[in-house]
């Protein structure tokens, strides 16, 4: 559905000759039918990414392409397919209601949507009964939501959503999440550029995790998830007066105490590493209370892959 092959774009530094890389050599490919979650820090390349994908950036080098159509060859047949929330609610003209922002972006595209299949959507949202108030009235959850329906307005099979959670409550996140498995299930393929954690986890089936304007890591959520549960365990060893001291002594930095126990929380890259670890604390005199397998969540993989943590901003 979406083909991007070594996609090159950067930015004159201010002061200097030199170029800033805004995207280095990334290459991505959706499937039909997809939720891919395109997830990095502030400043990764991800929105510059999306934004060349649509077409509202041309690149240094590279190639897109949105059902075989050239993105920079053949704009107009490629732009077709696709449907855009770009951070936030940037698609909006403030001084419309909802429903007129629907109709004119929908109508733009030439497509006649009536105000029954307008509202229809909206409701999907839970906001019909903002319908016909100014945008600019709205809260920034609300207008999150219409910059959304405008999105759905259009029809198009692959929708590219950028921060689309930006804004609302955490009701509203959690009902987002079932109307992307809706949108799926009704054959959307989907680009989602986001820092919700909860929502990649609930929702994606392939995740590309951006770190310096390149693809750090870009494989399916599952084979994620079982990767880093394989190596989290978490170790509760019986404190005594001398414990803390032997840990600092071994190279142990961090440790969570929860009564009289010590809470050790270790990511480890093979199960020797464990036996070995089982046997420096028999060593040591340490009593081990009990060893236990940890999932490690998306944040914790994201924090692995870019050494930073997500914002929320």
């Amino acid at each position: 559905m979406i083909q991007i092959k070594n996609l090159v774009k950067t930015y004159p530094k201010r002061g200097s000759k030199e170029r800033l890389k805004a995207v280095d050599d990334v290459s991505l490919e959706l499937k039909p039918g997809e939720i891919f979650a395109l997830l990095g820090p502030n400043g990764a390349g991800k929105t510059t990414t999306i934004k060349c994908a649509c077409g509202l950036i041309v690149p240094d080098s590279g190639q897109i392409k949105i059902k075989e159509h050239d993105v920079l060859k053949n704009r107009s047949k490629a732009l077709q397919h696709i449907s855009v929330v770009l951070e936030g609610n940037r698609n909006l003209y403030w001084r419309m209601t909802p429903v007129e922002n629907m109709k004119y972006f929908a109508g733009i595209r030439g497509k006649h949507l009536k105000k029954t299949e307008a509202l229809e959507i909206l409701k999907t949202l839970g906001i019909e009964e903002k319908a016909n108030e100014i945008v600019h009235k709205l809260s920034r959850g609300m207008q999150q939501k219409t910059a959304i329906a405008v999105c759905l307005a259009a029809g198009t099979d692959i929708l590219l959503l950028d921060e689309p959670t930006l804004g609302l409550d955490v009701n509203s996140a959690v009902e987002f999440r079932s109307l992307l498995k809706n949108l799926q299930e009704r054959g959307k393929t989907i680009l989602l550029s986001t820092h919700d954690m909860n929502l990649v986890e609930a929702v994606a089936d392939r995740v590309a995790i951006m770190s310096k304007a390149r693809i750090v890591v870009c494989e399916e959520k599952k084979k994620l998830l079982s990767l880093f549960s394989a190596r989290g365990y978490k170790i509760c060893l019986i404190e005594n007066d001398s414990l803390q001291k032997k840990l600092r002594n071994l190279g142990f930095t961090e440790w969570h105490k929860d009564g009289n126990i010590i809470e050790i929380h270790l990511n480890l890259t093979t199960s020797k590493q464990l036996y070995e670890i089982i046997e420096m604390f028999k060593n040591n005199q340490i009593e081990i209370e009990s060893i236990e397998r940890e999932l490690v969540n998306f944040e914790k993989i994201f924090i692995s892959y870019t050494n930073d943590t997500p914002s929320q901003s």
